[in-house]
């Protein structure tokens, strides 16, 4: 438990208090490596500022989500699990992932998470680019098995809702992971009927929004993901102007 334990106190900040921390706590136990999780969780709500979320901080939050996510339509399939546990270690190196794969596992064994409280959490703590993020995140997951079932888009949607994410840019994300007709048009959060001239603006308006320097204070290893969402907005545009000729 030792690299356990130095994981945890080197990468979480206020996921150690609240809904999160008291899931993190149960799953460990009350003492790790002699420390009691009392005694070095931190309580958020009783800060007079808000934390910057850190790599670690949206790290766990990504590990409960997914595995409430995962178990959305009452089974786990192995190829999501696999593919967490690669991402992972794309993004952290074996070590760091091979102790988040641990918690996660306990995470996905424990049944009484509640979906709205760790949510609401991450929605009060969490910046909005870093819970766009998030929900991406999820819908990789989802698909990593070769297609969204409705249950897991519901959980989806569901955790976005208490996430604060609005309904535009959900919409704008699912797209990314669907194929149909009008797929690059959600993805701008426009309709087909858009000028050439709203097309543009929302280009820009977008590239703005998920331009991965917004999710640079979350380490190099999540503006990769970023950077995937950036493409798939330029991709939709892109798509739009052959189409019409621009």
């Amino acid at each position: 438990m030792a690299n356990f334990s130095k994981w945890i106190g080197a990468t979480l900040g206020w996921s150690f208090g609240g809904p999160i921390g008291a899931a993190i706590g149960f799953i460990l136990g009350t003492v790790v490596d002699g420390v009691k999780f009392e005694q070095i969780k931190i309580d958020p709500y009783q800060r007079g500022r808000k934390p910057q979320t850190q790599s670690g901080d949206f790290e766990v939050s990504l590990l409960i989500l997914a595995a409430i996510v995962m178990k959305a339509d009452g089974k786990v399939d192995e190829r999501e699990k696999e593919f967490v546990r690669r991402q992972f270690i794309s993004m952290y190196g074996e070590r760091r992932a091979n102790n988040a794969f641990k918690l996660f596992k306990e995470i996905i064994r424990k049944n009484n998470i509640s979906t709205r409280q760790i949510s609401l959490q991450i929605r009060r703590f969490m910046d909005h680019p870093s819970r766009l993020q998030l929900v991406h995140f999820l819908f990789n997951i989802a698909k990593s098995d070769g297609f969204v079932n409705d249950l897991e888009e519901n959980k989806i949607r569901q955790i976005a809702s208490y996430l604060g994410i609005s309904s535009r840019d959900y919409s704008s994300i699912k797209a990314m992971f669907y194929d149909s007709s009008d797929a690059n048009y959600k993805i701008l959060e426009i309709s087909k009927n858009a000028t050439d001239q709203e097309l543009k603006k929302a280009y820009r308006k977008m590239a703005k929004k998920y331009h991965p320097d917004k999710v640079r204070h979350l380490g190099q290893e999540h503006q990769k993901g970023a950077e995937e969402k950036f493409k798939r907005i330029q991709k939709a545009y892109e798509a739009i102007q052959a189409e019409r000729g621009l």
